[in-house]
């Protein structure tokens, strides 16, 4: 997927969307992530033609993503944030619908979707719950083994235990090759899945990096263990350090600055074990949004 420059103006000035630049590599899953209104579904419905972009364009296995819609979208698997299904039809109908529309559904291959995710089928859709209906949308979307997923938000009113199936079924998929975008506000989930990640803030990426990378760019908390009491504010004017507390004979402090310091001054003191963590997706994504909240 190559992503060039994409840019979607409502009104004369609102930018949706402003300069996307983007490359998803095969066999990867990539995460896009940001809260409403970062840009995230507003880029999924470009990259499917339901709106078009003020300007820039989208290429998906050398295919415009205008020009070529329709060969484009019998490669791949959409499941929507907003999922809209047909009441009246059971979820085997549903099925066979849109694998009609696909040009063919593995039908042996949807049965170990549903017997993995635990779904009747045969129940129509009025009758099933919120995240039964995200099931069905889920088989929609692997059913034919499609070499490119494009997903918006996908465990969105799926129970814990499910969305570990539906991570496993993501890899596997990704291990035999299949390409994967994969919109979400869940971090963990994110942090848990992906390769890479793009982080949007109103409608700009601010970065794209490994999960790995990410982590290690922005701080790290340390924790150091003494076997006395020691005062927090030894540590709280330092360089590169914040957001210093203290609990049951231990300092926990982030540290962005260089360790030196902070060793020394902890060896003024008898040192039981010092550890290093790295920050969560959620505190590195914090980092880059602040407070910050819009609309989508």
């Amino acid at each position: 997927m190559q992503i060039d420059g994409l840019t979607k103006i409502y009104n004369k000035q609102y930018r949706a969307l402003d300069n996307l630049n983007l490359e998803v590599y095969e066999g990867e899953i990539f995460g896009f992530i940001g809260p409403n209104g970062a840009g995230k579904t507003t880029t999924i419905r470009m990259l499917l033609d339901l709106i078009r972009p003020t300007s820039g364009k989208a290429l998906i296995f050398g295919f415009d993503t205008q020009r070529d819609a329709v060969k484009l979208h019998q490669k791949l698997g959409n499941l929507p944030g907003e999922l809209a299904l047909w009441g009246h039809m059971t979820g085997w109908e549903v099925i066979r619908y849109m694998g009609n529309l696909r040009g063919g559904v593995d039908l042996d291959y949807v049965k170990t979707l549903a017997e993995r995710l635990d779904i009747d089928l045969k129940r129509t859709v009025k009758k099933c719950s919120s995240g039964m209906k995200r099931k069905i949308g889920l088989v929609q979307a692997l059913m034919n083994r499609p070499p490119l997923l494009i997903l918006d938000e996908p465990t969105n009113a799926l129970d814990p235990l499910v969305q570990q199936t539906f991570y496993e079924l993501l890899r596997e998929a990704a291990n035999e090759g299949t390409t994967v975008f994969m919109s979400s506000h869940n971090l963990v989930e994110v942090e848990h899945t992906c390769d890479r990640v793009g982080i949007l803030r109103g409608g700009k990426l601010q970065t794209v990096q490994h999960i790995a990378n990410l982590k290690q760019v922005r701080f790290r908390w340390m924790t150091l263990h003494f076997s006395e009491s020691v005062d927090p504010a030894e540590f709280e004017n330092m360089p590169g350090v914040s957001d210093v507390t203290a609990f049951n004979g231990k300092i926990r402090l982030r540290l962005s600055g260089e360790v030196d310091p902070v060793i020394k001054q902890a060896a003024k003191h008898h040192v039981i074990d010092m550890t290093y963590q790295d920050p969560s997706l959620e505190e590195i994504f914090l980092e880059y949004y602040g407070e910050e909240n819009g609309h989508e």
